[in-house]
C-alpha cells in the first residue's frame, strides 16, 4: 500500500493571507461598485473552491499543523483589526461578527454535536446582555466577573429549559425553544425593573482601570477608535471559545455527544446517559451565548427587548446551517455573509436583503452541506491515506 505525500501548510497559509486581504478590502470599500464587485468575487471564490477541489487541499493542509496555523489566523485577524484602527463602523462590524460567531459556536455544540435544537439563541444572548446591564449599572462587580456570571446564568436557565426538551423530539422540541424565546421577550417588555420596552443603558467595559469606551490616544494628533479595544477583546474571547469547542469535539466527550446525536436508542443500550449529555451540550452552548451577549451589550451601551427576537435567533441558526452544521471552522465565513454583507449593501436599500438571500440560496444549492461541511471523525493518524 502506498501513502500520500505529507501535505504542505502552504495552501492554508495562502488562504489565511487571501482572506485577510479580502476582508480588509471589503470592509474598507466605500464605493457602491467596489462593494458589488468584491461581493460577487467572494461568492464566486466560495463556489469554485469546492468544484476545483481547493477546499479539500486546504483541509489537508490545515491538518499538518493546526496549532501553528491557528496562531497565524489570530495574527492575521489582529492585523486586520489594527489596520481598521480608525474606522468606527468597520471595527463595530468586526466585533459584532466575532460575538455572533461565538454564539454560533455554542449553538454548534447543541445542534452539531448533541443534536439538540435551539431556536432561542437570541434569548440566551439577551440573558447575558441584561445580566451585564443590571450588574454593571447597579453594582460595583468587576466586569470580568460580570461576564462570567452572565455566562453561568444563561447556562443555568438553559439547563432548566432542557428538561422539557428531553421529553420531546424534532419539531416539538423546536416549538419549546420558540415558545421560550417569545416568553422571554414578553417578560422583558412587561418588566419595568428591566426597563420595559424602552430597555436599559449599559456601562462600557472597564478592565484593570482601562475604560473601553475611551478613544485610544497615542499622541495629540493620533487617536484610535474605542471599538479597537472591543474588537481585540472579542477576538480573544472567540479564540478561547473556538479552542474549547474544538477540544470538546476531539475528546471522548465529543465522541459521546456524537453517539447521542446519531442514535439515542443505541447510545442508551451501550450505557450512555442521554439526558446528561444533552444537558451538558445545551448548558455549555448557552454559557457561550451569555458571555457574548454581555460583551455585546456593554459594547453597544444599550439593551432592549427588540434586539432579542425570534428573527435574531433565526439569524444564528442560518449561520450554523450556512457554515456547515457541526463544523466550527465554517462559522466565521458564514457569519461574515450574514452579518457584514447586508450592512455593506445598504446602498440598494431594502433590496439588499433580496440580494443577500439570493446569495445564500445560491450557495446552498451548490453546497447543500454548507460552506464547510463537517468532515468524518478521524480516529487514526493516517485515516484514509493508505
Amino acid at each position: 500500500m502506498s501513502r500520500d505525500k505529507p501535505a504542505s501548510i502552504l495552501p492554508a497559509l495562502l488562504l489565511l493571507l487571501s482572506a485577510g486581504i479580502y476582508a480588509f478590502l471589503f470592509l474598507h470599500a466605500e464605493q457602491q461598485w467596489e462593494v458589488a464587485v468584491l461581493a460577487i468575487l467572494g461568492v464566486a471564490a466560495i463556489l469554485s473552491a469546492g468544484r476545483l477541489g481547493i477546499s479539500g487541499q486546504v483541509e489537508r493542509s490545515w491538518r499538518c499543523s493546526p496549532v501553528l496555523l491557528g496562531w497565524l489566523a489570530m495574527i492575521v485577524a489582529a492585523a486586520l483589526i489594527y489596520l481598521l484602527r480608525e474606522d468606527h463602523f468597520s471595527l463595530l462590524m468586526v466585533a459584532t461578527l466575532l460575538l455572533y460567531a461565538m454564539v454560533c459556536l455554542g449553538l454548534n455544540v447543541q445542534f452539531g454535536y448533541a443534536g439538540v435544537v435551539n431556536f432561542a439563541g437570541a434569548a440566551f444572548f439577551g440573558i447575558g446582555g441584561y445580566t451585564a446591564a443590571m450588574l454593571a449599572g447597579h453594582t460595583a462587580t468587576p466586569h470580568l466577573l460580570i461576564l462570567a456570571i452572565a455566562g453561568l446564568l444563561s447556562g443555568l436557565i438553559g439547563s432548566l429549559l432542557v428538561l422539557p426538551l428531553l421529553r420531546t423530539r424534532g419539531h416539538y422540541a423546536a416549538l419549546i425553544t420558540i415558545a421560550f424565546a417569545i416568553l422571554f421577550r414578553t417578560f422583558l417588555e412587561v418588566n419595568d425593573l428591566l426597563g420595559g420596552p424602552q430597555g436599559l443603558k449599559v456601562p462600557g467595559i472597564s478592565l484593570l482601570g482601562w475604560n473601553f469606551n475611551d478613544n485610544i490616544e497615542i499622541d495629540d494628533e493620533t487617536q484610535f477608535s474605542f471599538y479597537l479595544a472591543y474588537a481585540l477583546f472579542s477576538l480573544v474571547l472567540f479564540a478561547l471559545a473556538f479552542l474549547l469547542v474544538r477540544r470538546l469535539e476531539r475528546s471522548w466527550l465529543g465522541l459521546s455527544l456524537d453517539a447521542v446525536r446519531i442514535d439515542e436508542t443505541a447510545a442508551s443500550v451501550f450505557g450512555f446517559n442521554v439526558a446528561r449529555w444533552k444537558i451538558l451540550a445545551f448548558s455549555l452552548g448557552n454559557v457561550l451565548a451569555g458571555v457574548a451577549g454581555a460583551v455585546y451589550a456593554m459594547m453597544t451601551g444599550f439593551v432592549a427587548p427588540a434586539s432579542f427576537t425570534i428573527a435574531e435567533s433565526l439569524i444564528f441558526v442560518s449561520i450554523i446551517i450556512l457554515g456547515g452544521v457541526g463544523n466550527p471552522i465554517g462559522i466565521l465565513p458564514a457569519a461574515a455573509l450574514v452579518v457584514i454583507l447586508p450592512e455593506k449593501l445598504q446602498f440598494i436599500q431594502e433590496y439588499r436583503y433580496l440580494l443577500f438571500s439570493a446569495f445564500v440560496i445560491l450557495i446552498l444549492l451548490f453546497k447543500p452541506g454548507g460552506l464547510l461541511p463537517r468532515p468524518l471523525r478521524r480516529y487514526f493518524a493516517h485515516w484514509g491515506k493508505a
